[in-house]
């Protein structure tokens, strides 16, 4: 009985040993080492010209050979442009995973250049140069050589217009007649401000209403409040709501509880709108409008009937310069920051950067502008 014990004694202690060596982890390690830095080919071409019409075909193509960090792991490989040779005004243009060439579209390109700062239709410099790291956290990157070339960028016009509709507003429930745009905020492109006037018209509840447009002529992409049309009370703030932006279906609408002029702003960061009344009574009535300076000839603006203070010129020539809305008492209004922002009297100059056909809207309650390129 007793060597029976001692067996089973010792056939347990060379299983539990058996058992406690096979959990030792003798696995071998990932442990990648740093690559020496990929050498980036030159290009064929020295110079690239972007056309604006194609923006899809391709613009140039760029190869390496292949980093090694030390094992069978799939290399990530980050492309980045630059307008100076030290990178301090740099951004990514596109990122692989594997491959050791791409090619950029003549749109990637031209967007690469526009967001380093180079101006449009001038002949500039560009440098580019590859990043390679491994793993989802970008661990052990390294950068390459780099190479110049010349490019002649297109503008690339980056903000997106809204318009308002509805039979609040001038042009009722049509979509294509000279529908007021909203204001862009100049520090916070995704913020819109409209200040005028509304109307409740009959007074009904159907009465007084408003969605915002994103094209003219179009009923998609529209933007509302989160409440199915019907269930859609008047409130002076909430959360927005968009067909396709949000949902399939169509957004409920904005509005106004009385005829009067009202500030509306319009949040796509955060997805929210405000529409508060505004006091018009101070404002000065207006009764012309020009925009004169080195951007353009002296042209009269469109008073609305609809909103006597707020104006517009639907298409007008503007080149490089600068510009100044004029009132019929001599007085001038300007701002600092092209495309649009909020005018002050008697102050600096709107700068016009690229030549175009204009659509240009003044409101005088609130001092906003917009200056919307036709053809960019």
């Amino acid at each position: 009985m007793k060597n029976i014990k001692k067996i089973s004694i010792f056939i347990f202690t060379v299983c539990a040993f058996i058992l406690s060596s096979s959990c030792d982890d003798d696995t071998e390690k990932f442990i990648a080492s740093e690559t020496a830095p990929v050498v980036l080919s030159d290009l064929t071409i020295a110079t690239i010209e972007l056309d604006p019409v194609n923006i899809n075909n391709p613009a140039m193509t760029l190869s390496w050979n292949e980093a090694d960090y030390g094992q069978q792991a799939s290399v990530n490989y980050s492309i980045e442009i630059a307008s100076d040779e030290a990178f301090t005004e740099s951004t990514v243009a596109t990122s692989i995973t594997g491959n050791n060439t791409v090619t950029l579209s003549v749109s990637e390109l031209n967007a690469a250049a526009g967001s380093v700062g180079l101006p449009p239709f001038a002949w500039n410099m560009l440098y580019a140069r590859v990043s390679s790291s491994i793993g989802s956290q970008n661990g052990l990157s390294v950068k390459s050589n780099s190479i110049s070339f010349s490019v002649f960028p297109y503008f690339n016009y980056k903000f997106n217009d809204f318009y308002l509709v509805g039979n609040g507003t001038a042009p009722g429930w049509n979509n294509n007649d000279n529908n007021p745009p909203l204001f862009r905020d100049p520090v916070n492109s995704n913020l819109y401000h409209y200040t005028g006037y509304f109307t409740k018209g009959s007074g009904g509840d159907g009465e007084g209403r408003f969605k915002v447009l994103e094209t003219r002529g179009l009923w998609q992409p529209q933007w509302g409040v989160t409440d199915n049309e019907g269930d859609d009370d008047i409130k002076t703030s909430g959360e927005i709501a968009g067909n396709p932006g949000t949902q399939s279906g169509d957004p409920g609408r904005f509005g106004v509880p009385s005829d009067g002029f009202y500030s509306f702003t319009i949040d796509f960061s955060k997805n929210t709108y405000t529409n508060e009344p505004f006091d018009a009574s101070g404002a000065t009535d207006f009764t012309s409008m020009e925009i004169q300076g080195s951007a353009t000839a002296t042209t009269a603006m469109t008073q609305s009937s609809f909103d006597s203070h707020l104006w517009n010129i639907t298409s007008v020539r503007l080149v490089p310069g600068d510009l100044q809305f004029v009132t019929n008492t001599g007085s001038t209004w300007s701002g600092a920051t092209e495309f649009s922002g909020q005018a002050t009297e008697n102050t600096g100059s709107i700068p016009v950067i690229v030549e175009d056909d204009y659509e240009v809207w003044f409101s005088d309650l609130d001092g906003r502008y917009i200056l919307i390129p036709l053809n960019l």
